[in-house]
């Protein structure tokens, strides 16, 4: 696969990603903040307020397991390098 290929392959799963990670968060803070039983047209205070706090939670979340898999990432692939670039040892008679 050339480079761009992959490049092209990789936005295509993020915006994928995003797309599912929108979804998920949408329907999640409407079951939690939102009644089954429509009373107005708009959004009450209390259901917008919810909504605020549920999204900023959601998104603050996503934030901190984005960074933490990141980093184990990064772990895994400095524990490779080392194993690959380590010299070989002769074994002992």
């Amino acid at each position: 696969m050339d480079p761009m290929q992959a490049q092209k392959l990789a936005a295509e799963l993020e915006v994928e990603m995003m797309a599912d990670m929108y979804n998920r968060m949408t329907a999640s803070c409407h079951k939690k903040c939102i009644s089954t039983k429509y009373n107005e047209g708009d959004l009450e205070k209390g259901e917008a307020v919810c909504i605020d706090r549920c999204v900023a939670k959601y998104l603050d979340i996503h934030e901190q397991i984005g960074k933490k898999l990141t980093q184990i990432s990064q772990a895994d692939e400095e524990a490779i390098n080392k194993m690959t670039n380590a010299p070989a040892v002769a074994p002992t008679p």
